[in-house]
């Protein structure tokens, strides 16, 4: 009887918290007012976007009320200008997950929203902005329009993570799926050592799925299919690709070659091998005396062409002004090579003890995988 009743009186307690429940979800109040007024910016704002500092955009606005005095978010959207915000081109939650009545707007995501609204580079135009606040599933957009105007710098709004370089011109030729990956050096900047043929090449941000393609034209960089190569017959050349700036750089690289230092002179070329890769084989080596000892500094010197025609040279050494031989416990990163100013002594490195009197293989890597570096491997 007694286990009767308990079961009894569960269930009624069961039953009243369900219909308490339903009660207070047909009790919720979501109703809230709109917005309604700005403080910033002001309306037509003219903002010079620069995507690549750390500048931003300040929106802020008066808070939105719920009549039961509960949580209001907040989210700004954005329009072509004179848009009806039926389907807004972007909308982005207010600082603070949505909660506070202000929103941070970086350059970079501004370029990348005035894009969308087809604002080119290098134009000017101009994007309509509203405030939405939201209780639950009540959304209210404000009454309230403003404009802001924005200048766009070159560029690309969307900057790739990575880039390939893909052609019958290319070293892997047309292929995707062997395009070769070009070097991130800093952000939205790319570059690769690499040689071409006579053809076409491309740029690509990936080797499969859906793919942007991308195209030189002179100096800029652009979305575009494939080019003609520059080559006339195989030439070995530097490309850079600012993504930030909408630049494109070709140089030419008419040789590479063992700079010795105490004799003031190169001592012997590298033949590029492919893939980013110089060699010279069987370079014999003899330190030169002096009064103080046996001198062997050592670095390579680029020369090069621009695409105007201007012959130029480069040294690439040591990260440091000097060094001291290395041994056998030598970090592999000592041998990491650095663009540096021409100069006789500056940046050498200096070969091992042993390398004196003997010939050596000499390796200087332009891999995009690593630090570009070399070898010298005693014969």
């Amino acid at each position: 009887m007694n286990r009767l009743l308990l079961t009894i009186t569960g269930c009624l307690l069961l039953a009243t918290a369900f219909i308490s429940c339903s009660r207070n979800d047909r009790d919720i109040n979501m109703n809230i007012t709109g917005v309604t007024q700005y403080y910033a910016p002001n309306d037509n704002v003219f903002v010079k976007l620069e995507p690549a500092t750390s500048a931003s955009v300040g929106f802020e606005w008066d808070h939105a009320k719920a009549e039961d005095g509960a949580l209001v978010m907040y989210e700004v959207a954005f329009d072509e200008e004179g848009g009806d915000f039926s389907e807004p081109i972007y909308k982005i939650t207010s600082d603070g997950n949505g909660v506070q009545n202000r929103l941070s707007l970086s350059h970079k995501e501004l370029n990348r929203i005035a894009d969308m609204a087809g604002i080119g580079s290098l134009e000017t135009g101009k994007m309509s902005w509203a405030v939405i606040a939201s209780k639950g599933t009540n959304m209210k957009r404000s009454e309230l329009v403003r404009t802001i105007e924005v200048e766009r710098p070159a560029g690309f709004a969307e900057i790739p993570n990575e880039v390939f370089l893909s052609g019958d011109a290319t070293e892997a030729g047309a292929d995707l799926a062997n395009a070769i990956k070009l070097k991130s050096t800093s952000a939205g900047v790319f570059e690769i050592y690499t040689s071409l043929k006579s053809g076409s090449y491309r740029f690509v941000n990936r080797t499969s799925g859906t793919i942007t393609s991308y195209q030189v034209e002179g100096s800029f960089l652009k979305e575009g299919e494939a080019v003609a190569s520059p080559a006339t017959g195989t030439q070995i050349y530097r490309l850079v690709l600012d993504f930030n700036n909408a630049a494109f750089s070709i140089t030419e690289i008419t040789g590479l070659g063992f700079w010795f230092a105490p004799n003031n002179s190169l001592q012997a070329e590298l033949d590029y091998e492919g893939g980013g890769v110089f060699k010279a084989a069987d370079v014999p080596i003899e330190f030169r005396q002096e009064g103080w000892g046996r001198d062997e500094r050592y670095k390579f010197r680029m020369k090069l062409k621009s695409s105007d025609g201007n012959e130029f040279e480069e040294d690439w050494g040591s990260v440091n002004r000097d060094n001291s031989r290395p041994d056998a416990g030598t970090a592999a990163a000592w041998y990491n090579i650095y663009k540096q100013n021409v100069n006789q002594w500056d940046y050498c490195f200096k070969f091992k003890t042993e390398a004196d009197m003997k010939h050596v293989d000499m390796l200087v890597n332009f891999k995009t995988d690593a630090a570009y570096n070399h070898e010298i491997i005693i014969k």
